[in-house]
């Protein structure tokens, strides 16, 4: 059934609302005369932000008042990053489209001026580091174990505001949503995957909605991009495997280069003392038994014991 108004739900951060932005722009640009409104929700995780997302129990804290949201009948689509997405969706749901991703690197930002060094090999001695991410903070560590990681939380202005006060000598951030909103000047350095691999889906924006409303899963399906949709998915994949959350370091990032889904995972513990890493190719056409059968051997070489400290249980 075709609608003359179509809602989007969205959280109301500066950067979630250039993603939904995005979205309404593509479709009234493919379909002259369509009314797109936006119905800014107010997350679990939006509200919580003296408490590191570890603590607060991680999944789903960024969606799940917006696929309530779905479910009721108050928004027809919802447009995610992709990293807060949960591998599981409530029944009726699905994650119909994922864009064409951005960088899905880290940035690394010194304050400035700053008396920190210009890139993050040349810190000095136990500089602060502002990141709420426990996949940064492990791999990090790894490298820099006198470096004092703290807890930060809160939008991407709120985390340069603080980085300028003074409290961090330098933050992380993700690459995408800096380029997004075009801050690119503010980036001193770009981190390889080599140093820190990306968050599960990390740089790309997905778009969840009712898997029986035929109107709006025609609408949103030309913004499905193949190969980041294929990428990421596989990334997923692992994530499912590993029954990974925000509690535990995860990290997995896919490629398709020469015809190949070339993919690399890690596990980490919570101090970086210990990463568990691991690579695998195969065919893009595979790429979820990819992302699967990667799990599987990070878990062979000794994840499962990180991840079952954390759990309390082992990894079935």
């Amino acid at each position: 059934m075709k609608k003359n108004k179509v809602v989007i739900g969205t959280r109301g951060s500066k950067l979630a609302l250039w993603q939904a932005e995005w979205v309404r722009a593509e479709l009234q640009r493919m379909n002259p005369g369509l009314a797109v409104e936006l119905n800014k929700i107010k997350t679990t995780g939006d509200k919580i932000l003296d408490v590191p997302l570890a603590q607060v129990g991680g999944k789903g804290l960024f969606v799940k008042e917006i696929e309530e949201a779905l479910l009721r009948g108050e928004a027809d689509l919802a447009v995610h990053s992709m990293k807060d997405v949960p591998t599981e969706f409530p029944e009726g749901l699905h994650l119909a489209v994922i864009g064409k991703r951005e960088d899905p690197r880290d940035v690394f930002i010194a304050r400035s001026p700053s008396p920190a060094a210009q890139s993050f090999s040349a810190l000095p001695q136990g500089a602060t580091i502002g990141t709420s991410s426990l996949r940064r903070a492990c791999q990090l560590l790894s490298v820099r174990p006198d470096l004092r990681i703290v807890q930060l939380r809160g939008n991407l202005e709120t985390r340069l505001r603080k980085l300028d006060e003074g409290q961090f000598d330098a933050i992380i951030l993700a690459a995408a949503g800096v380029k997004r909103l075009g801050w690119e000047q503010r980036i001193t350095e770009v981190i390889g995957p080599e140093v820190s691999l990306p968050a599960i889906g990390q740089g790309a924006i997905g778009i969840e909605c009712r898997i029986d409303d035929e109107y709006i899963n025609t609408l949103i399906a030309p913004l499905d991009h193949k190969e980041t949709s294929i990428c990421v998915r596989a990334e997923r994949a692992l994530l499912k495997r590993l029954q990974g959350g925000c509690q535990v370091p995860i990290a997995a990032h896919a490629v398709i280069t020469d015809g190949k889904l070339v993919m690399d995972g890690l596990v980490g513990s919570v101090k970086g003392d210990r990463i568990i890493k691991d690579h695998l190719e195969g065919r893009p056409e595979d790429g979820e038994a990819i992302g699967k059968a990667l799990g599987e051997m990070l878990l062979a070489k000794g994840a499962d014991k990180i991840l079952s400290e954390v759990y309390g249980s082992s990894i079935e």
